[in-house]
């Protein structure tokens, strides 16, 4: 029978879990609903993977950010590990194959956008489907106290109705007291629940805050002190870029990183980061999610974050091989007043969205009542002048549409080119014999993917397929394309620009359901976060890990000794130590000689390291001397 242990071994290699890893999947086994907080790179999947590859079934796995799906479902899928992912975007058909394969195949995890939860095609299905687990990843969402509430998590709890014996597993890296008990009961945790919570303490990261006027000028110097993998956070695209180039003029190696570049672009520069090509990446929040590079040593922020949840995860991802690592914000008031300003763009008026949606309606030619589930390519910069719209504004509001529900945009999206043949093989075989010009295309797709074709979509390279055949993409695009229109094969091409769904059928603009009092208690809670950050930068007198720690609800009551106040707390410290042996030493030896030993042993000092450099001073000063 397998454990824990020689699930671990067998799939990842280790050889022991990592701390609380084992507690939380031994209460899922046991059956009991559970809240696991670990912070970012604290090894979150494993809590879920684990239990649900010894238990019998499939494991449906909830998690809003379709790269991260993504990037799990490959990670799984490259251990042997059969996963597959259910998002906005795909085709019915699509989906259709992916829920079938898990009902009647031999499916491991289910990953599902939190939207799918509420439609009826899932939902039949999930009934017929063997659920083992029930896994909700960011579960912060779920609570309009967190900083990244979605209305859809809220549909959970009704599909817990369909699945009364199945254990539920919420996982997030940050979440207040407050959004904590938000969870609990928004999933309708059972009675004998448990939590876990490994504390937010990174005793390895030091966290510092830099007020300067001249913010630039300050990065090349903490770049240039702390040797190693960095990366630097700033706020807009454009910044990214200007910052990169003025790095690399001063001689640091350095690129930059954002949701407007292609795949390509994105998967190069990310992987030159990682085997450290580049050492520095400047990138805009975009930048990190998924990826697990140990050795980071320093992350800076050249503007105040939003919130103390994202400066945390973000943070978090310097020194994760736990040697000595830096977390820097450098600023200046005018970033505070500028993020002040911010948070009234952020928070539009219900008009202005209203306004927003019914442009969004027009400009795809949507009809009331359809395009639900729908995925639209979308630039907003090209939208918002056919619209005569200020486009940051329009992005504010797509956000706030996407928190009430309406619509999803997913800004750096990447769905690489997916086909099924969807008639048997036998008239396949008839198709090809009646159309010869056809016979040597399908002959090296299927040299190329085999025969899963038939049971279910594959993932396709054009350029591969082209590359085969002597021909262009372009080919291939087309032929691909006039083959589903015959209706043998279903063709998704490839998908490299943001989307936008309509995650609802289109409603009436003007009797657009907003809930106003959310939508005013959703700012209310963003001004308090922004109060939390703007403490945090601007505080001098306390160390900065308990005030981080205090905000996630940890009292501590030891300082952490590393970050920038501890740090100048202890020099002050050292100072006042310093004179005090000095006077001591001079007092001792006016009186008579004495060997270093014996003066040791007589003044007995606190610090004797700092004892014995203040005598080597003393020595290369001609204050003292050695007979």
């Amino acid at each position: 029978m397998s454990t824990p242990q020689t699930i671990l071994k067998q799939y990842w290699g280790y050889d022991q879990f990592r701390s609380l890893q084992e507690d939380i999947i031994q209460s899922v086994l046991a059956g009991n609903d559970t809240l696991a907080l670990l912070p970012t790179g604290g090894g979150k999947s494993i809590c879920f993977q684990v239990p649900a590859l010894i238990k019998e079934g499939v494991c449906v796995v909830v998690t809003p950010l379709i790269a991260l799906m993504k990037d799990q479902v490959e990670q799984l899928n490259k251990r042997k590990i059969s996963a597959t992912a259910i998002y906005s975007g795909l085709s019915k058909r699509e989906i259709d194959i992916k829920l079938d394969n898990c009902v009647y195949g031999q499916v491991k995890f289910l990953y599902v956008s939190p939207e799918r939860l509420k439609t009826d095609l899932f939902r039949e299905r999930l009934k017929k489907m063997t659920v083992a687990l029930l896994a909700i990843d960011e579960s912060h969402c779920i609570s309009q106290w967190g900083y990244d509430f979605r209305p859809s998590y809220l549909e959970i709890a009704t599909v817990r109705e369909l699945l009364p014996d199945v254990p539920v597993i919420a996982l997030t890296a940050t979440a207040t007291p407050e959004v904590q008990a938000d969870i609990v009961e928004k999933l309708e945790f059972k009675t004998g629940h448990q939590h876990f919570q490994k504390s937010f303490s990174r005793a390895n990261l030091s966290y510092a805050v830099r007020e300067e006027e001249d913010k630039e000028r300050k990065l090349l110097e903490v770049l240039k002190s702390v040797p190693g993998t960095a990366i630097v956070y700033a706020r807009t695209r454009k910044r990214t870029k200007e910052l990169a180039a003025l790095l690399l003029k001063n001689g640091l190696s350095a690129d930059f990183y954002h949701a407007g570049l292609s795949h390509e672009e994105r998967v190069k520069k990310q992987d030159n980061w990682i085997k450290n090509r580049t050492r520095v990446i400047v990138a805009t929040n975009a930048f990190g999610m998924g990826i697990d590079k140990p050795d980071v040593r320093v992350v800076v922020h050249l503007d105040v974050p939003e919130n103390l949840e994202a400066y945390y995860q973000e943070a978090g991802r310097a020194g994760r091989d736990e040697k000595k690592a830096y977390a820097v914000i450098i600023y200046n008031q005018l970033d505070v007043e500028l993020l002040k300003e911010r948070i009234t763009q952020e928070h539009p008026p219900p008009e202005f969205l209203k306004q927003v949606y019914q442009a969004l309606a027009n400009y795809y030619k949507l009809a009331v009542g359809s395009g639900e589930g729908q995925a639209f390519d979308f630039d907003v910069h090209a939208f918002s002048e056919q619209y005569r719209l200020n486009h940051l504004q329009v992005f504010y509001a797509l956000k706030k549409l996407e928190e009430e529900g309406f619509v999803q945009l997913n800004e750096s999206f990447y769905s690489p080119s997916q086909l099924h043949i969807c008639v048997d093989n036998s008239t396949l075989y008839k198709f090809q014999i009646a159309n010869a010009k056809y016979d040597t295309f399908i002959k090296a797709i299927l040299r190329l993917y085999g025969g899963e074709l038939f049971n279910g979509f594959l993932t396709i390279s054009e350029d591969q397929i082209a590359k085969l055949l002597n021909t262009g993409t372009d080919k291939i695009v087309l032929a691909l394309n006039r083959m589903a229109e015959m209706e043998l094969v279903i063709y998704d091409e490839k998908k490299d620009k943001p989307q936008l769904v309509f995650t609802q059928p289109r409603q009436n603009a003007a009797d657009l359901r907003l809930n106003k009092v959310r939508l005013k208690e959703r700012e209310q809670t963003a001004r308090k976060k922004l109060d939390a950050i703007i403490n945090y930068v601007n505080h001098r007198s306390r160390c900065r890990t308990q005030l981080l720690l205090e905000y996630f609800g940890e009292v501590s009551y030891e300082k952490c000794g590393v970050c920038d106040y501890c740090i100048t707390e202890k020099k002050k410290d050292n100072l006042k130590s310093e004179t005090e042996y000095h006077q001591q030493i001079r007092h001792l030896i006016e009186e008579r000689s004495l060997s270093v030993d014996e003066t040791v042993e007589q003044i007995n000092p606190k610090d004797k390291e700092l004892f014995l450099e203040v005598i080597r001073e003393m020595v290369d000063a001609g204050e003292l001397k050695y007979n």
